[in-house]
């Protein structure tokens, strides 16, 4: 009996991408003429839905507003084997997804990442440049693994990556968690660089450097707290500590040369921040042996679903 080819859905969020949707359906249609194309609209003032509705794609609504509200609702909602995730700007290649494809089914990847090479003279703003590498680092080192654009919006996932990823951000700290979400589950991941050009004329970015960095920033220490906390509490804990010190050497210094202790709220302020840190210390400790058992759970439950290797391509 032949086996069924792999189902292969392509996952495009929007939000006001009149100008490029139609053209992102028509060009992943063209490379994956056996995918089902799924665009959520997030709650556009366009012509999104209808000019994804005309290029081919089958169009689905969510209100809730960000990202990661669209990207939660479509793992919930589709069936596939293999999906794409790419955004709706036309800043992505979408003739590289066959190869992305085939590289996640031989290898055997959870996940494929798209590393963004820019090929136009603006595709890339300076401001995001930076950010993405601090970022990148940032998280690199937080949670040991090697990458080189943890921001990209073009990636390629398993039905086990998909169905067991619960996440909570909402806005483009989506990325961040993906990322984490591979790494801290030990699943085998690669990234391969694609093109990455301008967007269409009429087509606008919705990206704020600042805002949407601080927002990422915020995500990855969220994530920290979550997924390592004894190295988080241990942060919390040293702060404390230092603070402690600065307040009470003074005092001590005080003690030692005439016996007395003259600053007595010094010296309570400089106890109660050592006490804290001890407490925040503790808590990592306690927290880290929860966080294993969670970790153990999510890898069971990760590994119950089938991977990507026995696929057949169509």
């Amino acid at each position: 009996m032949t086996e069924p080819a792999a189902r292969i859905a392509v996952l495009v969020p929007c939000y006001n991408e009149e100008a490029a949707i139609g053209a992102v359906v028509r060009d992943f249609r063209a490379a994956l003429p056996t995918a089902e194309i799924y665009v959520y609209d997030n709650a556009s003032r366009d012509q999104t839905s209808q000019r994804a509705r005309e290029a081919g794609a089958v169009v689905r609504d969510e209100t809730r507003r960000g990202k990661g509200n669209v990207v939660r609702r479509m793992f919930a909602d589709v069936e596939a084997d293999i999906y794409v995730l790419v955004d709706g700007d036309d800043t992505y290649d979408a003739s590289a997804a066959p190869m992305l494809v085939r590289t996640l089914c031989e290898g055997g990847y959870d996940i494929v990442s798209g590393r963004r090479v820019a090929v136009g003279e603006h595709a890339y703003r300076t401001g995001h440049v930076l950010g993405n590498r601090l970022l990148t680092g940032l998280t690199a080192l937080m949670f040991h693994v090697k990458l080189a654009d943890l921001l990209t919006g073009y990636r390629i996932m398993s039905r086990r990556f998909v169905k067991s990823f619960p996440f909570t951000a909402e806005g483009f700290g989506i990325e961040t968690e993906l990322t984490v979400h591979a790494v801290r589950l030990l699943m085998p991941m690669i990234e391969i660089d694609t093109s990455y050009k301008e967007r269409p004329a009429g087509s606008v970015s919705k990206l704020n450097t600042w805002g949407d960095g601080f927002r990422i920033l915020f995500t990855i220490a969220a994530l920290v707290r979550e997924e390592r906390p004894l190295v988080f509490f241990a942060g919390v804990f040293a702060l404390l500590a230092i603070a402690s010190l600065l307040v009470g050497t003074p005092v001590i210094i005080d003690y030692f040369r005439t016996g007395l202790v003259p600053r007595l709220p010094s010296a309570v302020l400089a106890t109660a921040l050592m006490l804290l840190g001890f407490l925040s210390l503790a808590s990592g400790l306690i927290l880290d042996t929860v966080t294993r058992g969670r970790w153990e759970l999510k890898r069971t439950a990760y590994l119950r679903i089938p991977g990507p290797g026995d696929l057949k391509l169509p």
